[in-house]
């Protein structure tokens, strides 16, 4: 897709100023752009601190469009949210698995039905204000990683595929935060100094422990050392994460950390020090790869990794495992590999897809 010939794009709007930026972008390159927000989560708004109920979030966003003179839609996808954002989410935790809730945001409702509503509009792209750019070339299309390392959201991205790319543009990919800042005010957006928002996509800045026990029913269980001393008792293991070192309740001292969660025995098993060797893996079991090319890469494959979200990249060796799971063997062995996370491959910038942790080895 050319950028640069004039169509019709609906940009999903959030009230921040990233997507309030891309919208503005467009709209100077000459564009027809029309505004939509996504109306995903109300239940817990009242929970919300300021910055995450929707109504607020919807407001911000209708404030640019008005501002920038651009048609505005609301998009009500709760039915599609619950069902692949929040129902995961919780059937995750309650299997003692930590899921990483933008992943699915981004791969089953910013595009997916988004992109099906701004179709029946007529448009031929959508837009989003993520810090990622796509390439285009020979009919082919790579996911790269943003310009802003420190704001590059390709990790969340990993699990479009080439027809959801082809329809996609990220105005401020190339793009670095503060510019982007700067443009909100060159352009006067009702944005233009508001804060980041933070939290679970669309649900906003929730107490996780909360949100889990109002869903999950917790059991009491022993939080035991990896050497097997009791040293305390849990209320239940879901909002526990793995190299987390509060919440636990376990005294002075050498802080303990979490190694591992347990739900057939209902244990939480916990190790002393930061450094200590229960934390750290030299390789992980990944299933359910997915890969932008649409095929694996030829194995074995040296590529790039991270398993978490702004983790420095690191070198590793992917190899295919018996039924359909792969393992990545780490270089270097790293802290806190967390079941239910996602491993993401990359080659230089580009992002070649991931894979969901089974377990760290």
């Amino acid at each position: 897709m050319n950028a640069q010939r004039k169509m019709k794009v609906v940009v999903a709007m959030s009230g921040g100023v990233d997507s309030s930026v891309a919208a503005a972008l467009l709209l100077k390159e000459g564009h027809e752009v029309i505004g939509a927000f996504m109306k995903n989560w109300s239940e817990d708004a009242d929970k919300c601190t300021g910055e995450c109920g929707w109504q607020h979030e919807r407001a911000d966003a209708l404030r640019v469009a008005a501002h920038l003179g651009i048609r505005f839609e609301t998009f009500d996808f709760e039915k599609e949210y619950r069902s692949a954002v929040v129902d995961y989410l919780v059937r995750e935790y309650a299997a003692g698995r930590t899921p990483n809730p933008d992943v699915m945001c981004n791969k089953m409702v910013k595009f997916g039905p988004f992109i099906d509503r701004a179709r029946e509009l007529g448009a031929v792209a959508i837009a989003t204000g993520h810090y990622a750019r796509i390439e285009r070339r020979d009919g082919s299309y790579r996911l790269l990683a943003g310009v802003d390392e420190n704001k590059d959201q390709s990790y969340f991205l990993h699990r479009l595929n080439h027809e959801q790319l082809a329809m996609t543009l990220f105005p401020v990919g190339h793009l670095r935060k503060p510019e982007v800042r700067g443009l909100a005010t060159e352009f006067g957006l009702p944005t233009a100094e508001k804060k980041d928002s933070q939290g679970i996509c669309f649900i906003g800045k929730v107490n996780l422990a909360e949100f889990l026990r109002s869903r999950i029913a917790g059991r009491v269980g022993p939080i035991v050392t990896v050497e097997g001393e009791v040293v305390g008792k849990h209320d239940g293991l879901a909002p526990y994460t793995i190299g987390q070192r509060h919440g636990m309740n376990l005294g002075g001292g050498t802080p303990y950390f979490v190694v591992e969660k347990d739900p057939a025995r209902n244990t939480l098993v916990v190790a002393r020090g930061a450094d200590h060797p229960a934390l750290f893996s030299h390789a992980l079991i990944a299933e359910d790869a997915h890969w932008i090319a649409g095929e694996p890469p030829k194995r074995p494959q040296r590529c790039a990794a991270r398993i978490r979200y702004r983790q420095p990249l690191q070198s590793v060796s992917v190899t295919e495992e018996t039924g359909g799971k792969i393992r990545v063997t780490f270089d270097a062995p790293q802290r806190a590999v967390s079941p239910g996370q996602f491993v993401v491959f990359y080659d230089g910038e580009a992002c070649l897809g991931g894979a969901v942790i089974v377990r760290g080895e």
